[in-house]
């Protein structure tokens, strides 16, 4: 009996059936090199070869499959490839069909961000040239984190605690998850409208890659980057690495150390404005006494030369002259000294903690608070 006649399509078809109905092709992982890679941009497929020393095969990858990977796969890229055995109808190639890959020996996050890194670097978002400094007495301090964690506190204690005079103003967002990345960047875009803001503070507490992945988001890291006011960034503990660190102008190791490095010790500007003060005094009293050696020098040099006469007149003339020293060096000794104390007094001003030590009162009647001199008779 002669065999039928077939069509391409219908060879094509059958083999095509054997191959999706053999189990052994329906899960497979396949390990190779990546060759002839193609980004379909328009359709999102990407289209690739995967070979070892022996052999080759053609792959693809479909949109919805490629929209999942964390990296970008290129030529000579060694990757693991889960995914089925086929046969492309229309060419009569068999091929294989990826659903996922990840690279071989490191995960896909750390190739992900390693090619972020490397991308931004060479576009110079990186350069030490663009870095801005960190204001050394800044007024208000925007900190741009979650309103429930721990790092939040962090920073409120060691502000408090360093500089008490400086405005703190919270800027709660979410600090992983999907909404993270337009959390923070709309954050960004606030504070600069603000207009008074001296520095800002982005960051969260310390986790895994997975938990820290939005501050390597590219878009996070220009909204840095076009920033208008200097960023510091405080992601994670000392041993955590983020996009965020790399374009931010000054990266500190863990939210605490961000608040110290945003502000001085009010403590350390005490002691030294005393060791101002007192250097000084002594100058002033050194320079005093210089001249007053002077003034006797020059008494004694012009007693020898004139007769009693003129010596009683550079006695005169000496005491004059010495009391108006001692008189004008004492008023501009108080003078420094008034102009100190007021600076002194307006710091001490400023903190809350001389507010709370002058002691209040709330004045109630009948219950409710005492609000005007309307709600009270005399006696």
């Amino acid at each position: 009996m002669q065999p039928p006649v077939l069509t391409i399509k219908q060879l094509n078809s059958y083999v095509k059936s054997l191959l999706e109905n053999d189990r052994n092709l329906s899960v497979v992982y396949l390990k190779g090199e990546i060759s002839n890679f193609k980004n379909h941009y328009q359709s999102g497929h990407l289209y690739l070869s995967l070979k070892d020393s022996d052999a080759v095969i053609k792959a693809v990858m479909f949109r919805f499959a490629a929209a999942h990977l964390k990296f970008e796969p290129c030529d000579g890229m060694s990757v693991i490839c889960r995914g089925r055995v086929s046969l492309y109808e229309r060419d009569g190639s068999y091929q294989f069909y990826i659903d996922e890959m990840i690279p071989d020996g490191i995960g896909d996050l750390t190739v992900a961000f390693e090619q972020i890194k490397e991308r931004l670097a060479k576009e110079g978002l990186f350069d030490a040239a663009h870095k801005r400094p960190i204001p050394s007495f800044p007024q208000n301090i925007a900190v741009i984190t979650s309103d429930t964690g721990a790092a939040i506190q962090d920073i409120l204690n060691v502000l408090s605690r360093r500089f008490p005079i400086c405005n703190v103003v919270l800027c709660p967002v979410h600090v992983q998850g999907e909404h993270t990345v337009s959390d923070i960047v709309d954050a960004i875009l606030r504070v600069q409208r603000l207009g008074d803001i001296d520095t800002v503070i982005v960051g969260r507490g310390g986790g895994s890659i997975e938990d820290l992945w939005a501050f390597n988001d590219e878009r996070l890291a220009r909204a840095i980057y076009n920033c208008e006011i200097p960023v510091i960034s405080a992601v994670g503990h000392e041993t955590d690495f983020t996009i965020c660190d790399f374009v931010s102008d000054l990266r500190a190791p863990t939210p605490s150390a961000a608040a110290e490095l945003a502000v001085p010790d009010i403590n350390e500007l005490r002691q030294t404005c005393d060791s101002f003060y007192e250097r000084l005094k002594n100058a002033q009293k050194k320079f005093i006494d210089m001249l007053g050696m002077r003034v006797e020098w020059l008494c004694e040099k012009y007693s020898r030369a004139s007769g009693e006469r003129l010596l009683d007149s550079s006695y005169a003339k000496q005491e004059r002259l010495s009391e108006k020293l001692i008189n004008a060096f004492s008023t501009l000794n108080e003078k420094r000294s008034n102009d100190f104390l007021r600076m002194v007094a307006k710091l001490d001003s400023l903190s809350p903690l001389s507010v709370l030590a002058r002691g209040y009162c709330v004045a109630e009647k009948d219950g409710k608070v005492v609000k005007s001199t309307s709600d009270i008779e005399k006696d």
